[in-house]
């Protein structure tokens, strides 16, 4: 795809999404440049998600939105998502490669074993889908995502239930494929502190978008207290989900 390298791969401008009248994003507009690992930041309801569905066109909105500088309809081919929520009859019995080989229109097995190799889930090629824990259902969804070479990743809420290790290793991964496959991420994240360690560039969204930037600028104790009230405090912190 050509695409030039100064057009951003997102630009959204005064998107706004309202449900029942009430805006649930409000007046949002940012740009990111390819090769980002962005991430959206924000407490419970403060329309992360909803943003993202909204760039993705799954959800109605005012304002602009482009991809490569273009109509998402000409760029969705480009563009890999992997859900929070991935419901499926986990007693249905397909196994990790049946799943996969069912995204792509021949089987290629080699793509699929790539894929699986490189989120550090090869070993669960055979295993049922439905006997997954959380986390390699994951991986293998991120896995799904590769074998279509995104050239923009939204991930939603990723490790979520994952332990401090395995989000971390997570992250590591998500690090290599930005940096080996050149792809763009955004991933909505509630870890502040794996924000600040692993991305390149941050949203605080509150409805409002309260700062953007690189982290360490711009998430300031001032704005954690906006976003999640006057308790937050600016360290690396372990936290139960």
């Amino acid at each position: 795809m050509k695409h030039s390298i100064n057009k951003p791969v997102i630009e959204a401008k005064n998107v706004t999404v309202s449900l029942g009248g009430k805006p649930v994003v409000n007046n949002v507009s940012f740009s990111l440049k390819q090769g980002e690992i962005a991430s959206i930041v924000g407490p419970n309801g403060a329309g992360k998600t909803t943003l993202v569905r909204a760039i993705l066109g799954l959800t109605p909105y005012t304002g602009t939105i482009r991809l490569f500088g273009e109509h998402l309809k000409k760029m969705i081919k480009h563009v890999g998502y992997v859900p929070q929520k991935f419901s499926f009859d986990t007693s249905f019995p397909l196994t990790v490669n049946e799943f996969l080989s069912l995204t792509l229109h021949k089987n290629d097995h080699k793509r699929i074993v790539d894929a699986l190799e490189e989120m550090e889930v090869k070993n669960s090629m055979h295993s049922m889908l439905g006997n997954l824990s959380g986390g390699q259902l994951q991986r293998v969804l991120i896995a799904r995502a590769l074998l279509h070479n995104p050239k923009i990743l939204f991930l939603d809420e990723p490790t979520a239930g994952v332990d401090m290790e395995g989000a971390r290793t997570f992250y590591e991964i998500i690090e290599h494929l930005n940096k080996s496959h050149k792809v763009t991420i955004v991933l909505i994240s509630h870890e502040i502190n794996m924000v600040y360690k692993f991305a390149t560039y941050v949203l605080c969204l509150n409805k409002d978008l309260h700062c953007k930037g690189v982290p360490k600028e711009a998430i300031t104790q001032e704005i954690l207290q906006k976003l999640y009230g006057k308790n937050v405090q600016l360290r690396p912190h372990h936290h139960n989900h």
